[in-house]
C-alpha cells in the first residue's frame, strides 16, 4: 500500500520546467530515500507532497487524500532545508508553541527534545545554537503530533556522524511503528540506510527500488556507482 501516490506531476517555474510529469509512489510504514544532486527536484517534489507547491499538472494522493487537503495538517510532519523555527525563543519555548498549534499533548514536546538529542540545550536561545543544532530543533518540530507521514528534507546536513547513526536509528523505529519517512539526501552513502529509494536526476526518476535491487540492476557494489551507471544509461 502506498502512503504517497504521484502521478505525472508538472512543475514550471518561469520558463524553466522542474519536474517534468513525474511518476512515483512512497509506501506505507518504511523509510523512503530520496537522493540526487542538489538542483535535481528534490526539494520541489517534497513541497509538492505537502501541498505547498504551486503545480502546472498530474496529481498527488497523500494517505487517501490531495496533498495540501486541510484534514492532513495534523497528519503530515514537514521539515524544511532552512531551519523553521523561532531564532528568539528557546528550544523548549518553540516546541511548546508548535505543540499547541498542532494539539499535541505536553509530553511530546519532552519526547521530541529526547528523541533529537538536544535535552542538553532545552533551555536555551535558538540564535545561541549551531547550525545542526537547529536543524534538529526543526526536526522536533516535525515529530510533534505523532504524524502518519515525516517528510524531511535533507534533515541529516551538518550533523557529526554519530548523530547522522543515531537520527537514522529513530527514523526505522518510528517506521517499525507504522510511521511512512519521505527522507531527501544528496549524500549517496546514506541510501543504503533506506528501505527504498527514489534516485532523481534533473527532475526526471532514473530508479525507484530497494537498493539491493539497484545494485543488481546495475552490476555496481556501491550506490554512487550504481547511479552513475543509472544515468549514462539514461
Amino acid at each position: 500500500m502506498s502512503a504517497v501516490r504521484v502521478v505525472r506531476l508538472r512543475v514550471v517555474r518561469g520558463r524553466a520546467v522542474v519536474l517534468p510529469e513525474l511518476s512515483c509512489e512512497v509506501p506505507s510504514g518504511a523509510v523512503t530515500g530520496l537522493l540526487g544532486p542538489s538542483g535535481s527536484g528534490k526539494s520541489t517534489l517534497l513541497r509538492a507532497v505537502v501541498g505547498v507547491q504551486r503545480v502546472a499538472g498530474g496529481t498527488i494522493d497523500v494517505l487517501g487524500l490531495p496533498a495540501g487537503s486541510p484534514s492532513l495538517r495534523a497528519r503530515v510532519g514537514y521539515m524544511t532545508q532552512a531551519p523553521s523555527v523561532y531564532s528568539d525563543l528557546t528550544v523548549r519555548e518553540n516546541l511548546r508553541f508548535f505543540a499547541r498549534v498542532l494539539g499535541a499533548p505536553p509530553a511530546a514536546v519532552a519526547k521530541a527534545i529526547a528523541d533529537v538529542a538536544l535535552d542538553d540545550f532545552s533551555d536555551r536561545v535558538v540564535a545561541r545554537l549551531s547550525g545542526g543544532q537547529r536543524t534538529r530543533v526543526s526536526l522536533a518540530a516535525a515529530l510533534l503530533g505523532s504524524p502518519e507521514l515525516l517528510v524531511l528534507d535533507e534533515p541529516t546536513v551538518g550533523l557529526d556522524p554519530v548523530l547522522r547513526r543515531d537520527l537514522w536509528e529513530l527514523f526505522h523505529t518510528l517506521a517499525d511503528g507504522g510511521t511512512t519517512l519521505l527522507v531527501s539526501s544528496h549524500v549517496m552513502d546514506e541510501a543504503d540506510r533506506c528501505d527504498t529509494l527514489l534516485l532523481l536526476r534533473d527532475g526526471t526518476l532514473i530508479a525507484q527500488d530497494t537498493p539491493a535491487a539497484i545494485r543488481a540492476r546495475t552490476g555496481a557494489e556501491q550506490l554512487d556507482e550504481a547511479f552513475l551507471r543509472l544515468v549514462e544509461s539514461a
